[in-house]
C-alpha cells in the first residue's frame, strides 16, 4: 500500500492534480476566518459556539454539515454551497419531468452545459434568498438582544445588508467555482470534497468543546465510547454503500458461418443505497420551515415543542421524509423500463424473464426491496445522534449531531469515491490500485529484469 501511495506522487499528472486539489481546499478554508466587515469577532466565535448548542442552532448545525458552510457565523463563507446543491437537486428533478430539458439534457456535453448555467444562475437567486434569511433571523434578532455583535446604528443601514448580502452571496460563488475547478482539474467531486473537508475541519473544535464540558474522571471513557461508536459506523456504512444486488443479464447468441457470437453472461448492480446522502438533504432542509411557520403564524412555541430536536415527533417525521424521499428520489433517478428497452434493444434479457415489459416490472420490484433496506440504512443513520445523546448522558447533542451518522455518511462515501478515483488514475498507467500492492507497470517490470 505504501508504494501504491507512492505511485500517485511518481506520476506528474496525478501528483499536479492532488496538489491542485490540496491548494483549493486550503483557499477555502481560509474563507471561513475572514469575517464579514463590521463585525465583532471574538464575540461571533463565542455566540457561534452558544448557538450550536440551542435546537435552532443544532439543525442549522445539520444544515451547516450538509452544505460545507457555518451558518451559526458571519465568516465570507457562511453560506456553503446549500444554494448551488439545491439548485442542482431541482434541475436533476426538472430534467426527468419537464419535456424540454429533458430534450436539452440528451444533446450531450453542450446540453448539460446549458443546464449547468441555468443551475449556476438559480444559485445566486437562492443565494439571495438564503442571505436574507440569515440577515434578517439570525443577525436581526442578535442585534435586537443587545449581543454587540453588530453595532445597532450600522445594522440598520439599507446599504449595510446590501453589502451583507453580496458579500454571502460572493462567497458561495466563489465556492461554487472552486468546486468546479476542483472536479475539472483536480481528483473526485470538487462540492463533494468541500463538504467533506468542512466536516473535517470542523472535527477538532467540537472535540475541544466536548472536552471542556466533560467532567475530568468521564474524559477518556466517554472518548473511548465514542471511538468505538463511531468505527462500528463506519463499518456499516462501508458495508452498506459497497453493497449490490445483482440481477443477471445473458446476451443472446448470434451466428454467423461457423462463428457464434455474444452469449455472455454479466450482471446489473443495483446499488442498496441508490439515493445516497439526498434524502437526508431533503429531510432536513424541511425542517427549517417549521421555526419559521412558527414566527409568521404566531405559534412559535407549538412548532418548538413539536418539531425540537431530539423529540418524539422530529423523530418520526424525520424519520417518515427520509423513507419517502427515498423512494422519490430512486423513483425519479432510476428507470426500469428505460432499461429494458435498452437490454431488448442490445440482445440482452433476464434469464426466465421475457424481454420487455415483464422485465422491467421485476426491476421495478427489485429496486423497490432495495431501495426500502436502503431507506432504513439512511433512516437509522439519520437519528443515530438522537439514541446517543439519550442513551449516553455525557454526550452533548451538539457533538452527537456534528460527529454523528450524517457526516460519517458523507466523509465515508466521499473519500471510497475518491480512492476509486485515484485508482482509476493508477490503472490507466498500469500500475495497481493503491489500496492493493505495489506498481507493476511495464517500465517497473523491465527494471526487476
Amino acid at each position: 500500500m505504501n508504494t501504491g501511495i507512492l505511485n500517485l506522487f511518481r506520476i506528474t499528472e496525478i501528483r499536479n492534480k492532488i496538489f491542485l486539489t490540496l491548494g483549493l481546499l486550503i483557499v477555502y478554508r481560509i474563507g471561513f476566518h475572514i469575517p464579514v466587515p463590521g463585525v465583532n469577532v471574538n464575540l461571533m466565535k463565542q455566540m457561534a459556539e452558544d448557538y450550536a448548542s440551542s435546537g435552532m442552532g443544532m439543525i442549522f448545525g445539520i444544515m451547516s454539515t450538509l452544505s460545507g458552510g457555518a451558518m451559526g457565523s458571519c465568516a465570507l463563507f457562511s453560506l456553503g454551497v446549500m444554494p448551488y446543491i439545491s439548485a442542482s437537486i431541482i434541475f436533476s428533478l426538472l430534467v426527468k419531468v419537464v419535456p424540454a430539458l429533458e430534450r436539452i439534457s440528451k444533446e450531450g456535453a453542450q446540453g448539460q452545459k446549458l443546464i449547468n448555467k441555468y443551475a449556476r444562475w438559480t444559485t445566486l437567486l437562492f443565494c439571495v434568498i438564503q442571505g436574507m434569511f440569515v440577515i434578517q433571523g439570525y443577525l436581526k434578532g442578535s442585534v435586537e438582544a443587545g449581543s454587540g455583535l453588530i453595532a445597532p446604528e450600522l445594522f440598520d443601514s439599507f446599504w449595510y445588508k446590501m453589502m451583507l448580502l453580496v458579500a454571502f452571496s460572493s462567497g458561495t460563488i466563489f465556492i461554487m467555482w472552486i468546486g468546479e475547478q476542483i472536479t475539472e482539474h483536480g481528483i473526485g467531486n470538487g462540492i463533494s470534497l468541500i463538504i467533506m473537508g468542512g466536516i473535517i475541519a470542523g472535527m477538532p473544535s467540537q472535540f475541544r468543546m466536548l472536552y471542556r464540558d466533560l467532567d475530568p474522571g468521564d474524559r477518556m471513557s466517554t472518548f473511548a465510547i465514542l471511538m468505538g461508536i463511531y468505527i462500528a459506523i463506519i463499518i456499516g456504512i462501508v458495508y452498506v454503500t459497497r453493497g449490490q444486488r445483482r440481477i443477471p443479464i445473458q446476451q443472446a447468441k448470434l451466428t454467423r458461418g461457423r462463428k457464434v457470437y455474444g452469449g455472455q453472461r454479466h450482471y446489473l448492480p443495483l446499488k442498496v443505497n441508490q439515493a445516497g446522502v439526498m434524502p437526508i438533504i431533503f429531510a432536513s432542509a424541511l425542517f427549517i420551515l417549521p421555526p419559521i411557520l412558527g414566527k409568521i403564524f404566531g405559534a412559535e412555541r407549538f412548532f418548538d415543542e413539536v418539531f425540537a430536536w431530539g423529540s418524539f415527533w422530529y423523530v418520526i417525521f424525520y424519520t417518515g421524509l427520509i423513507y419517502f424521499f427515498s423512494f422519490f428520489w430512486t423513483a425519479l433517478m432510476f428507470q426500469p423500463t428505460e432499461i429494458a428497452n435498452n437490454l431488448k434493444e442490445s440482445g440482452g434479457f433476464v434469464p426466465g424473464l421475457r424481454p420487455g415489459k415483464r422485465t422491467a416490472d421485476y426491476l421495478e420490484n427489485v429496486m423497490y426491496r432495495v431501495t426500502l433496506a436502503g431507506a432504513t440504512f439512511l433512516a437509522i443513520i439519520a437519528v443515530m445522534p438522537h439514541f446517543i445523546t439519550k442513551q449516553l448522558k455525557q454526550i452533548p447533542p451538539y457533538v452527537a449531531v456534528f460527529l454523528g451518522g450524517t457526516s460519517i455518511l458523507i466523509v465515508v462515501g466521499v473519500i471510497l469515491d475518491l480512492v476509486d478515483k485515484l485508482n482509476s488514475q493508477l490503472l490507466m498507467r498500469n500500475y495497481e490500485g493503491f489500496t492493493s500492492g505495489g506498481a507493476t507497470s511495464s517500465w517497473a517490470k523491465g527494471r526487476k529484469r
